[in-house]
């Protein structure tokens, strides 16, 4: 494609912005993402404008501006149609840490500012007109399903070693093919995404599985073997996903992002408390870990439960009788929590048997799982509650009651009746409640 080929401005403040500069006598661009997603024709998510004008004359333009990054010429203008970040054309000479630049040079030249960044499908810049400019071919190389950096790849990922996880991620999300010697150079600079706080890192990996091809980013992130490097070691063993190939596929039809997260923790095989401390080395939300880790706490019960001891010959003939797996559910759910368990369906729905595979889950997986399939969804509907905040009475109802002072023993009490309820010994009436709490006094 050439540089006249025209694409539709569609953000009426951006056209705005961009019209008012151009009035003013300068130059003033789209660039980055926005331009890559209108020249393939998706939806505009954020925009960033490139302009000659220095900041103070940016905000001259405008009546309403926000000095939201000076330090790297970046001015914030405020229209009624949103806010829209202008930054003066720029180049960076030295980096530090590996990740930011030191200092900036305003320049008047877009060509130079594009050339600073990333890959060739982020170096493009477009008009007011929607005249696309495209100095480094970026639009060839989408049209060829190519990722490539900017000049030299190895420079790239030298100036910000975040650029490495960026290159996974856009190649799995927009399917493209890294060009050879940018995937050389990202194997060869991988040693230095150990300067990149981890809280980037996480960022990154959610976009990644969040995004269209989960599988295919795992993929080449064990290829890249990037997850090796990172600032802090993570007790995780992430080659264990080679075993699971066909499971990596079904990731996909999963929407939500614990449910896939889940789903590839889960494939790890390992403890639910080894999960929680690498999701809280990775600076996940406590409330996005936890949702995650209940999960794979639920069936590592059910597994437990059912691998162990007597209950050991049931988990072969649950089929003639789910007695033994029913109960172990109900009290996983009311342990774990009804969304955990309601989501550790979904999982199963998807997961694919995988007969050739051996180990824990994969015998979870033919023996308990078939039946949970069946029954499992049922057996949830049965329980009256799950939590104590459901249950009939309250630690005050059992203190009076039982003429007792408040300590320790209510909640220990009030566990087992929720327990006995979710099994349905006790109605969740609080006449049957306090009768069985006397009767177990």
């Amino acid at each position: 494609m050439s540089d006249d080929v025209k694409v539709k401005v569609i953000d009426p403040g951006a056209s705005i912005v961009l019209t008012k500069l151009a009035q003013a006598g300068y130059e003033a661009y789209l660039v980055g993402g926005c331009v890559r997603d209108a020249v393939l024709g998706r939806p505009i998510k954020d925009i960033d404008i490139a302009t000659s004008a220095l900041p103070e004359q940016v905000m001259s333009c405008f009546p309403r501006t926000a000095p939201t990054g000076l330090q790297h010429g970046t001015v914030t203008v405020i229209l009624s149609q949103g806010t829209y970040e202008v930054t003066t054309f720029r180049k960076e000479t030295e980096y530090e840490g590996f990740r930011r630049p030191t200092s900036v040079e305003y320049i008047s030249d877009l060509t130079e500012d594009l050339k600073r960044r990333d890959f060739t499908m982020n170096a493009m810049a477009m008009d007011a007109a929607g005249v696309v400019l495209d100095p480094f071919a970026g639009q060839k190389d989408l049209m060829a399903g190519v990722l490539r950096c900017v000049g030299a790849a190895e420079e790239r990922f030298g100036e910000d070693a975040l650029r490495m996880l960026r290159c996974v991620r856009f190649a799995s999300t927009y399917g493209l093919d890294v060009e050879s010697s940018t995937w050389q150079a990202l194997l060869a600079q991988a040693p230095l995404l150990r300067h990149i706080a981890m809280e980037r890192v996480r960022s990154e990996l959610q976009r990644m599985i969040e995004g269209p091809a989960p599988a295919r980013a795992v993929r080449l992130l064990l290829a890249s073997r990037l997850t090796a490097h990172l600032k802090k070691q993570l007790p995780l063993p992430f080659e264990r996903w080679l075993a699971w190939d066909d499971a990596l596929d079904a990731v996909s039809a999963l929407e939500g992002q614990h449910d896939r997260w889940a789903m590839l923790l889960m494939l790890l095989e390992m403890p639910a408390d080894t999960v929680r401390t690498a999701l809280q080395e990775l600076t996940f939300s406590r409330a996005d870990g936890e949702a995650v880790v209940a999960v794979l706490a639920l069936r590592e019960a059910v597994a437990a439960q059912l691998t162990s001891g007597a209950a050991q010959d049931a988990a072969f003939a649950l089929v003639q009788d789910p007695a033994p797996l029913e109960r172990v559910w109900k009290l996983g759910a009311v342990h774990s929590g009804e969304a955990a368990a309601r989501a550790l369906l979904r999982l199963l729905r998807v997961l694919p048997q995988c007969p050739e595979q051996r180990g824990e889950l994969a015998r979870f997986l033919r023996s308990a799982a078939p039946e949970l399939l069946r029954r499992g969804d049922t057996w949830l509907k049965e329980v009256p509650c799950f939590s104590l905040k459901e249950l009939a009475i309250s630690g005050t109802d059992l203190a009076e009651e039982l003429g007792r002072q408040p300590g320790p023993w209510m909640g220990i009490l009030l566990q087992q009746l929720l327990e006995r309820t979710a099994l349905g010994e006790i109605p969740n009436e609080r006449a049957s409640l306090l009768q069985a709490a006397r009767a177990a006094k």
